[in-house]
């Protein structure tokens, strides 16, 4: 991920902005400070850490953007303008593509996207894309939306994806599993998940889980399918167990069968003389549909009160935990917490902006699932106390 080290900083002033890119205001921590940034509308933490006799300067993990290139230029800038005496360097901006995202979107744009689709497909990890951008070129009347958590490979295939003009194609960088539970039910036909980390020691760190599974039938139509393929046996085997607890599904189990495109690990597997598994859980239920589900909102807090109580603590309940971490200041009467929460498996990192006029989510809201929508209602009793 780009960085650089330096020894000194230059006094900030702010706001500040050139080609594009906007620094803000600064939120001062305890250890750390957040720059907050924008860049084409998208906004952002830049870290700034004290570390010795200099200062490393990067992203902050929750905020991050999507596009790679667009935190390079941001820190580029940031180097060029307000640094002395750089140490090393981690920065390799693209300025000819700087440029904002149409295929990228966040979840609710990509459920729009969905819900403007016939015939539909979502692939979960998608990684280099291979699978993804061969389905999306070979069935254009097919909506396809690609999930991946890792945000290079958002970068490298929404690039792809842009050279080969495709126009039923777009992105989203989350946690899948989260995110299946916003989709209607019985509205995709088929679901994607190839080659996952198989986790033989972290089984709850899995992408296949009952919970999962169970979301993943009920968004399927009557007949659609959701497509594994692994190279792990143990994981298959994990998987056909856990589909076989499920009521109202039937299921297709290949050994080494040939698809019309593989990766790049499967040729090399392959080549390893590695056996492939394709299971295959195809629904034949109609589900109920969702219930509507809640804006997240806050009513008004007081940040100096708030602040003044501050300390870093975990609650834990039955199904959900929150965990209070930080408290950052604009002022002293603008203030930023940040906190984890939500399912102990599939928890949300966010951050919680207050002030005198206002108290959200910030910079992204949470998605809005049901045990997240428990989660925040805890958040506001704790934060009134």
């Amino acid at each position: 991920m780009p960085n650089f080290r330096v020894k000194k900083l230059k006094n900030l002033t702010l706001p500040f902005e050139k080609n594009g890119v906007k620094f803000l205001k600064l939120a001062k921590g305890r250890v750390v400070d957040l720059l907050l940034t924008e860049v084409f509308g998208e906004k952002f933490f830049i870290t700034i850490k004290p570390s010795g006799d200099k200062f490393i300067i990067k992203s902050e993990k929750i905020t991050r953007p999507a596009r790679l290139e667009n935190l390079q230029i941001a820190l580029e800038i940031f180097r060029d303008e307000f640094t002395q005496e750089l140490i090393t360097n981690s920065i390799n901006a693209k300025k000819s593509k700087f440029k904002k995202s149409q295929i990228v979107k966040d979840e609710l744009e990509a459920i729009n996207f969905l819900n403007n689709s016939n015939k539909k497909a979502i692939e979960i990890g998608f990684g280099s894309g291979r699978h993804l951008l061969y389905r999306a070129k070979q069935n254009p009347e097919i909506s396809y939306l690609g999930i991946e958590i890792y945000k290079p490979s958002i970068d490298q295939v929404e690039n792809l994806a842009i050279k080969d003009k495709l126009l039923n194609l777009a992105l989203l960088n989350c946690d899948a599993r989260s995110f299946l539970s916003l989709v209607r039910s019985n509205s995709i036909d088929f679901i994607y998940l190839h080659f996952p980390v198989p986790w033989d020691d972290s089984e709850h760190r899995r992408v296949i889980s009952k919970s999962f599974l169970e979301e993943a039938k009920r968004v399927l139509k009557v007949n659609g399918r959701f497509e594994l393929r692994s190279d792990s046996r143990n994981y298959s085997e994990f998987s056909i167990n856990k589909m076989l607890d499920l009521n109202g599904v039937n299921l297709e189990i290949y050994k080494n069968k040939n698809l019309e495109i593989s990766s790049k690990y499967e040729d090399r597997w392959k080549k390893q003389d590695k056996d492939i598994y394709d299971i295959i859980m195809i629904n034949s239920d109609l589900s109920d549909d969702i219930s509507n589900f809640k804006e997240l909102e806050f009513p008004k807090f007081d940040p100096f009160k708030i602040a003044s109580k501050f300390k870093h603590e975990k609650f834990k309940f039955d199904d959900f935990f929150i965990n209070f971490e930080e408290i950052y200041k604009f002022s002293d009467d603008e203030i930023l917490l940040k906190l984890s929460f939500g399912d102990f498996s599939v928890n949300e990192n966010r951050f919680i902006y207050i002030s005198n006029e206002v108290s959200k989510y910030y910079i992204n809201s949470p998605l809005p699932t049901k045990i997240n929508q428990k989660a925040h209602e805890k958040i506001k009793e704790i934060l009134l106390k």
